[in-house]
């Protein structure tokens, strides 16, 4: 960041009970040479390796995650049950600090492929533009990704949160439809979709005015948490990163378990 003092504080928000992976967090992952870890300790050493990090606490609701991130040496603390997604969770942490940090970033306990390279950009941004509120990544999304996620448009299925942003890149809209809409014929290469990865930065007087504020409708119906800051008219900056080099896969169902430990160990992790 342009800012060598500023403090900037990761929480990886997780939770125990899940719909579809209840204690998703302590589920074991094997990586290169064997080695087999908890969900929550590869994320929190991917979180780790963020250099312009200067703490990385997980935000949980359960005694046991608190005690697997102490075991390896991480640090832990708990928010309450009633939070409803990430952002609420770093809210309440944040809150409850003495001393606030001068940013907040939520990197997702469930992504462990999250690039460093992506989270340093984020923060990047945020050093190098005092008037955002948050920023947030968004990856082109052309050639084989993009036909991917029109075949999945076509079938009814949800392929990925996509967004779009103004020439300032400042958020306009985030969907669970693939926005921009897209003209048949349109060679995919020249594809002006971008997915967003639910990765966050914020500043604590953002996150205070979204736990201050009801749910939007907006978000209830998209089921997108990042839509209560758009609809706060609190500007949001996108930061367009290049497509990572290997696959970001989060574990939302045990079934994606063998395609994550497959890049972990293709990564030498």
């Amino acid at each position: 960041m342009s800012d060598r003092g500023t403090s900037c504080l990761i929480v990886i928000p997780a939770r125990f009970e899940s719909t579809r992976f209840p204690g998703k967090p302590l589920s074991r992952l094997t990586g290169s040479g064997g080695i087999s870890r908890s969900l929550i300790e590869w994320s929190w050493r991917a979180a780790s390796a963020v250099s312009s990090a200067s703490e990385v606490v997980v935000a949980t609701d359960d005694q046991r995650i608190v005690e697997e991130v102490e075991r390896f040496g991480g640090v832990a603390a708990m928010t309450p049950r009633s939070c409803a997604n990430g952002t609420e969770r770093c809210a309440a942490l944040v809150e409850a600090m003495g001393e606030k940090p001068d940013l907040v970033v939520n990197f997702q306990g469930d992504a462990p492929l999250t690039p460093p390279s992506i989270v340093e950009a984020v923060i990047q941004r945020m050093g190098d533009d005092r008037a955002l509120a948050m920023a947030t990544p968004a990856i082109p999304c052309r050639g084989e990704t993009f036909r991917h996620l029109i075949a999945d448009r076509d079938a009814g299925r949800v392929g990925g949160t996509t967004m779009v942003f103004d020439r300032d890149f400042r958020a306009l809209y985030f969907s669970k439809s693939v926005i921009p809409y897209v003209p048949a014929g349109l060679a995919a290469e020249d594809s002006p979709v971008h997915l967003h990865l639910g990765l966050y930065a914020y500043r604590p007087e953002a996150l205070a005015a979204y736990s201050a504020a009801a749910p939007s409708r907006l978000e209830e119906v998209e089921g997108l948490e990042q839509l209560r800051f758009l609809d706060l008219a609190i500007p949001v900056g996108a930061v367009v990163c290049p497509p990572p080099d290997g696959a970001i896969i989060e574990l939302n169902n045990p079934t994606d378990t063998p395609f994550i430990e497959v890049e972990l160990q293709r990564r030498g992790l």
